[in-house]
């Protein structure tokens, strides 16, 4: 996915006036001056918040968030074992870090809201659950955000070759302080290996050309968006 071009914003925040000291008596030209100083900054403010009073004036505002998706197919370390969703291209982003680790780290605390769509494929002759989730600053049971988990059943594959797709989407939301790292995982009662064993994994395929054109298959693709300041 290609990065988004980002203008230049036309917001240029008023500077206060800097007002000159008032004389000892009555000075009519010191009076001008003061009156224009005033009159300069309140038509500054006035042109600065029409800026929001449009119909697209939310156009004009930029929010932390990040896009990222991965490439290539990706399989569980075991089966019932907590494993970390793989990123390895940043599609966007503004206010966060994409790090090694699979994490995406936020610059600026707040409530956001997380994505995300897995390609799950099951190439076993039996249905599978799959369960996906959260974790912030850690990778055990104790990082866990609540509430974050999603099952998803994969159906039995189709036959034998064949595997059966299901796309997992959900949504979170949840808190972030500035500096907090955050990982999406997941884990299924029986995982396939490269060919090896059958089971359940994470389905990526290039672009494809027949037998018709069609762009690549991420096997994960998700974003991270601002909701709200955290509340006092």
């Amino acid at each position: 996915m290609a990065l988004p071009v980002f203008r230049t914003l036309p917001l240029i925040a008023p500077q206060q006036p800097r007002l000159l000291a008032a004389p000892m008596q009555y000075d009519a030209q010191y009076q001008e001056q003061y009156s224009n100083a005033l009159r300069l900054y309140f038509n500054q403010l006035q042109n600065f918040l029409q800026l929001f009073t449009t119909e697209t004036g939310g156009a004009l505002l930029q929010f932390p968030f990040i896009a990222a998706s991965d490439s290539v197919t990706q399989y569980l370390t075991a089966a019932n074992t907590p494993t970390i969703v793989q990123w390895d291209t940043l599609d966007a982003g503004n206010g966060f870090t994409l790090n090694p680790s699979y994490t995406a780290t936020a610059n600026v605390s707040g409530i956001y809201k997380i994505t995300y769509s897995l390609q799950l494929a099951n190439n076993d002759n039996l249905a599978h659950d799959t369960v996906v989730w959260l974790r912030v600053n850690g990778s055990t049971s104790a990082a866990d955000i609540a509430n974050s988990s999603t099952i998803f059943t994969v159906p039995a594959r189709k036959s034998a070759g064949v595997p059966t797709f299901v796309t997992a989407y959900s949504e979170v939301v949840f808190e972030l302080t500035a500096g907090d790292s955050v990982g999406l995982w997941w884990g299924a009662n029986q995982v396939a290996t490269s060919g090896g064993a059958t089971g359940i994994y994470m389905y990526g395929q290039a672009a494809q050309t027949t037998p018709m054109p069609y762009p690549a298959v991420p096997s994960a693709i998700g974003s991270i968006t601002f909701v709200s300041a955290l509340f006092p």
